[in-house]
């Protein structure tokens, strides 16, 4: 392979998969339509449901050109919602089953900024 293509795949990688991964967040709101809601009320739990995506969505534009907010951000986002699923009241299976979901995509793409980063910077 050669250079111009691993690099290219280093700096194509994270993006992609952060826009996933902001997609496969942004599902979870769609649970508010089953709810029998007002408009304004489906609205409002739409945006609430929503403002971890948002905030990921804002953090995406920024470390597209620097990618070391966004391994940083990803990074600490995961560890974030580590956090918050040990502190509910659930089983450590539970919180340990949800963490591998949300917690190691957001660790990977976090990385892969850094190793972008890295790379440039070099």
């Amino acid at each position: 392979m050669k250079k111009r293509a691993v690099s290219e795949f280093v700096y194509w990688t994270p993006r992609i998969l952060s826009i996933v991964f902001i997609v496969f967040l942004a599902l979870f709101s769609l649970d508010v339509f089953s709810m029998n809601l007002t408009f304004t009320q489906t609205l409002l739990a739409l945006f609430m449901h929503n403002i971890p995506s948002l905030v990921l969505l804002i953090i995406l534009l920024i470390s597209w050109k620097y990618e070391i907010v966004g391994g940083i951000a990803f990074i600490l986002a995961g560890l974030f919602y580590i956090t918050q699923c040990f502190n509910a009241s659930l089983p450590w299976y539970t919180s340990l089953v949800w963490c591998l979901e949300i917690a190691l995509p957001a660790f990977l793409v976090g990385i892969l900024f850094l190793v972008n980063w890295f790379k440039k910077k070099n």
